[in-house]
């Protein structure tokens, strides 16, 4: 329990500094035969704070609470 414990911490920190990430897709505008045009279209994943901080505090409660026992 205290590896799921510290590993969700881990996680939750990670989360809570970075907040997104973007990547790129090619996408095929014009294909006839030898000439071919190709656009870069961004991509942004994103997720709230929160949610890090949401998992800090999870983690925290299982360490503290497999320390009881």
């Amino acid at each position: 329990m205290r590896k799921l414990a510290i590993s969700l911490i881990a996680a939750g920190i990670i989360l809570t500094l970075i907040t997104g990430f973007q990547f790129l897709t090619k996408r095929k505008i014009v294909d006839i035969g030898s000439l071919e045009i190709t656009a870069s279209q961004p991509h942004r994943v994103n997720w709230s704070p929160y949610l890090g901080v949401g998992m800090i505090v999870i983690g925290g409660i299982i360490f503290l609470a497999g320390k009881k026992r």
